[in-house]
Order: C-alpha cells, then structure tokens, then sequence
C-alpha cells in the first residue's frame, strides 16, 4: 500500500536491506517494512547444500571417462558472496537474476578443473581404480581454490559416487574381465581337480605306506617269533643235553659204584677165601675119615652106615655083585 511493502525471512536465510544503495539492515531470519521503490532485499541462503554433478573427461589413452559425485557447501561470508553474485529478491521472495545458478554452475566448473588434470594423465584402467584418489584430490584442490575464497563459500564435503567408462568401453573391459574371470575360474576348476587328484595320490601313497609298513610290522613279529622259537629249540635242547650229561655223570657215577662193591665185594670174597683156605690149610692133607671121628660123628649109627655105603661106592669096581635085602633096608629106613 503505498509502496510499502512487509516481508518475513527463514533462519538459514541471511537478509541484506539496501536503501539508496546503502546497508539499511543485516542478519538471519529478519522481518521488516520496507518502502519497494527506494529499497531492494537481498537473501541468500547460509545452510548447508548439497550440489550432484557429472561430467566427462578423457584419460591418458584417450578414453572418455564419466564421474559422477557430490559437493557439500555452505555460505561462510554473505556478504562477500552478495558482492559478486546478484542475490535480489521481490516481495515474493523470488530471485530477479539467474546468479542463483551461477554459484552452482561455477563450483561444478571449480570441481571439473580440478580433477581433469589428474584423470588425463591417468590410463582408462587406473582411474576407474582411482575413486578415493580423485576424490581427494578434488577435495585438496576445492579447499585451496581461489574462486571458493572470492565467493566465500565454504566447503564441507566432497564424494565420488562413480566412475564409469563409455557404455562400448564397459562392455569391452566386461568382456575381458569376464573372459579373464573365466580363465582363473578355469584355472581354480583346474588347480582344484589337480588338488584333488594329488589329495588321492597322496591318500593311496599314505595306503601303501601303511600297507607296507603293516606288512614290515608282520614280518618283524614272525621273525620274532621264529627267533624266539628257535630260541626255545635251544633252549629245550640245551635242557636235554644237560639232562643227558647228568644222567651220563649219573651213570658214571653208578658204574664207578658198582665197581667200588665189586671191588669191595671182591676183596671180601678174596679176604674170605683166604680165611677160609688159612683155616682149613691144616685140615687139607687128614683124611676125611679122621676128620669125621673128629668131629664126633663116627659113633652114630646112621654115619656109620653112611660111611659103610660111601666105602662101598669108593670100591664098587672091586665088588662084583652086592645085594641088599629088603628087610635090611626097611630097618635102615625105619631106623633114619
């Protein structure tokens, strides 16, 4: 009405009042009357702001190279950044100039100059490995750029969301990176089988080893029986060689014993023949019959008849004929 118009600001918007020129008026989240022919408003946002680019560049070889990442920023000086872009509103609150697209414009270009000088001395393989070097260097090189200073922009944060080749190149290095995965997939199928066929080499040698160390143990225990059979033979045969001596000493000693009562006996006999002869060596030239009236026996009837028969017989091839009755020798019986 009038001319005079009211307006109302956010918190994150830093408001400048010009009137004639002149600073009227500055700060966060302001809310004024101002007379609009003579007054112009200038707000500029002072939160923080994230700005997504992309852009391509050519490698070292001449490949082109699409990154794609995002900027973090914030206005630290509004006033430096009202002096070099135009931040005027209406009453509305609406921008009078494009300098709003200006800002985001000149930091993407910011960012695009910092990081082409590094992808073009890079070969195409190196920088799509080269995420966190880009990324830092983009970083090093917005904080120290000139034109963040002049605008007094601060910067919070920078991201490499990607790196991608052109859609041909992509298949092309997808063809060869699948025909390499193929052959090291080859190459593990291969290197497995060959595990596997030494794992059964090794597992039959490992049988065969045992086998054969079994078949040693087998022989080791029937040498050691044979040994401790033969041992036993020996010992058995030395037993009986023994048991043999001793019954050979046994009967030497036997034999040596007869022959001791042999000779002892001997002796005896010899000792008892020649008591025998001394004593009868006196008698050896008297005739029996003197020996037998000697001996008291010549007075009995039956010697006397004995003697009579005996002289008979001594003499018998001097008698012709001699008869002896019956009676006679019933009486001689009766008698004896």
């Amino acid at each position: 009405m009038f001319g005079f118009k009211f307006i109302r600001f956010d918190a994150t918007q830093y408001v400048i009042r010009y009137r004639n020129g002149r600073v009227q008026q500055a700060g966060q989240g302001l809310s004024f009357f101002y007379f609009a022919p003579k007054a112009s408003v200038v707000a500029i946002p002072i939160s923080s702001r994230d700005l997504a680019f992309i852009f391509e560049e050519k490698t070292h070889d001449f490949q082109p190279l699409s990154i794609q990442g995002q900027l973090s920023f914030r206005v630290r000086d509004p006033e430096q950044l009202a002096s070099v872009l135009d931040f005027t509103v209406n009453d509305r609150k609406q921008y009078l100039t494009s300098d709003y697209e200006k800002l985001e414009l000149r930091l993407i270009n910011e960012a695009q100059t910092t990081v082409a000088a590094m992808i073009q001395q890079m070969p195409l393989r190196d920088a799509l490995r080269a995420m966190v070097l880009i990324e830092g260097k983009l970083r090093s090189g917005m904080e120290s750029s000139p034109t963040l200073e002049q605008l007094g922009i601060e910067l919070l944060g920078v991201q490499i969301l990607a790196v991608k080749p052109s859609p041909e190149m992509a298949r092309a290095l997808e063809t060869e990176t699948r025909e390499s995965l193929q052959q090291e997939a080859d190459k593990a199928i291969y290197e497995r089988r060959n595990f596997a066929v030494e794992q059964e080499r090794r597992i039959k040698e490992s049988e065969l080893n045992t086998e054969i160390a079994m078949e040693e143990k087998q022989k080791q225990i029937k040498e050691k029986r044979m040994e401790s059979a033969v041992l036993e033979r020996e010992n058995e045969r030395k037993l009986l060689q023994m048991k043999m001596e001793t019954d050979i000493s046994v009967e030497k000693e036997k034999r040596t014993l007869i022959e001791l009562k042999a000779d002892n006996e001997k002796q005896n006999a010899d000792t008892a023949e020649y008591v025998l002869r001394a004593k009868l060596a006196p008698y050896q030239d008297i005739d029996w019959r003197v020996l037998a009236s000697l001996n008291g026996q010549s007075g009995d009837a039956k010697n006397q008849i004995a003697l009579a028969f005996r002289e008979l017989a001594e003499n018998a091839e001097k008698i012709g004929s001699f008869h002896i009755s019956p009676d006679l020798l019933s009486q001689l019986v009766q008698k004896g």
